[in-house]
């Protein structure tokens, strides 16, 4: 066992040290404003996340999953509709089809990105459509740790099918692939602000983005009961998906730290690079990568166990972005199994990264030593 401090996987104690002043005066003003459901705030924040992405709209909204159930609503999917997503991601992505009662489609994920597979995509889709039960509606691309997925090939799918293309970047704000921020990519972007996102506020918290004036105000709507021009006309059926005004001011005071904070991210995705290549496959680094998380694959399970332990024993934190796929999962077997007739082709990479990923601390505030810390434990162990 090692005598030094232990790491934090995610710190946020360290960049709420930084802004803490701005935090009170914000957090005051609220108070003292009383105004905690859509506040002033609350439209503050949309249009800056707005403009940080370069898209037009900001909806904010009370969590990444409502952002994603709220996108959906809005294009009516429910149903008879087939979602298309990753069946390597967190559950919230394929709950939300669900709920709504459209069925979700698991697809595999390239191996190397870890982020939908196109060929895959496409493969399904086809299935789907020639068995005729579903109708495809929509493809969910979610920017698996931060990495943008292959959005140029999704919106090119999703325009020659006529489907919905809804980003989820839960993971991932900030990043960009080409010249334009994600926000800009699909007909819908979802943002989380769960605290360890790469913006995170304290408590749950979310919002879409688009350039499509329509939708940003049917979203207005859908997130407070689908009330119209004024608070008792309903239009429309609806949820209450709003945005906490005092979450709208944290983020505020927050915002303006994320491109410094996204490079930090990028110096320590790096160095993690540096002396972890050749010894344990790493991510690729691409440019425009929000390192929402850093996540190595080892050769098994095993080693991965014996990897976990070293860092433990060394006051490293380790964890595991998933230890079961989710086509695997109880909750989503049935629609799985149902979904496409037999004889659809399984999901043999999403599977195998479950037995052998493994995330690492990643945050803008590891030090250089913290840095070698980890890569000395992950390395001593393999």
């Amino acid at each position: 066992m090692t005598s030094l401090p232990p790491i934090a996987l995610f710190d946020m104690k360290a960049q709420q040290a930084l802004i803490r002043t701005e935090l009170d005066q914000r957090l005051a003003a609220v108070l003292d404003g009383g105004r905690f459901i859509n506040g002033p705030e609350v439209a503050e924040l949309e249009q800056k996340l707005a403009a940080f992405s370069g898209c037009a709209h900001g909806v904010g909204v009370s969590s990444g999953t409502d952002a994603l159930q709220i996108a959906m609503m809005g294009e009516g999917i429910g149903r008879g509709d087939a979602v298309f997503l990753p069946a390597f991601t967190y559950t919230a992505t394929a709950e939300v089809p669900l709920v709504l009662g459209a069925t979700p489609i698991f697809v595999d994920v390239d191996p190397v990105s870890f982020n939908i597979d196109i060929a895959d995509l496409k493969r399904r889709i086809a299935l789907v459509e020639a068995e005729g039960r579903l109708r495809p509606a929509a493809v969910v691309g979610v920017d698996l740790f931060g990495l943008p997925a292959d959005w140029p090939a999704i919106e090119a799918i999703c325009a020659e099918k006529g489907m919905f293309a809804l980003d989820d970047a839960a993971q991932a704000y900030g990043a960009s692939l080409g010249n334009k921020r994600l926000g800009r990519w699909g007909h819908a972007t979802a943002l989380s602000f769960y605290p360890t996102k790469t913006l995170g506020c304290y408590g749950d918290g979310g919002a879409l983005l688009t350039d499509d004036a329509d939708r940003a105000e049917l979203w207005r709507s859908l997130r407070t009961h689908g009330e119209g021009k004024t608070r008792y006309e309903v239009e429309r059926t609806g949820m209450n998906g709003r945005l906490d005004t005092i979450q709208a001011a944290i983020l505020l005071a927050k915002l303006p730290l994320l491109e410094g904070e996204l490079a930090a991210r990028t110096k320590v995705a790096a160095a993690y690079h540096a002396g972890l290549a050749g010894k344990v496959q790493v991510p690729e680094m691409v440019p425009g990568h929000a390192w929402g998380l850093y996540s190595i694959l080892l050769a098994d399970a095993g080693q991965r166990a014996r990897v976990q332990d070293a860092c433990k024993a060394a006051g490293v934190p380790t964890s595991i972005y998933y230890p079961k796929s989710l086509h695997r999962q109880p909750a989503y077997a049935a629609a799985h199994a149902g979904a496409i007739a037999a004889g659809a082709p399984g999901l043999p990479v999403a599977e195998m990264l479950c037995e052998r990923i493994l995330s690492l601390p990643m945050h803008p505030y590891l030090t250089e030593a913290e840095v070698a810390r980890v890569v000395a434990a992950v390395v001593g162990a393999v």
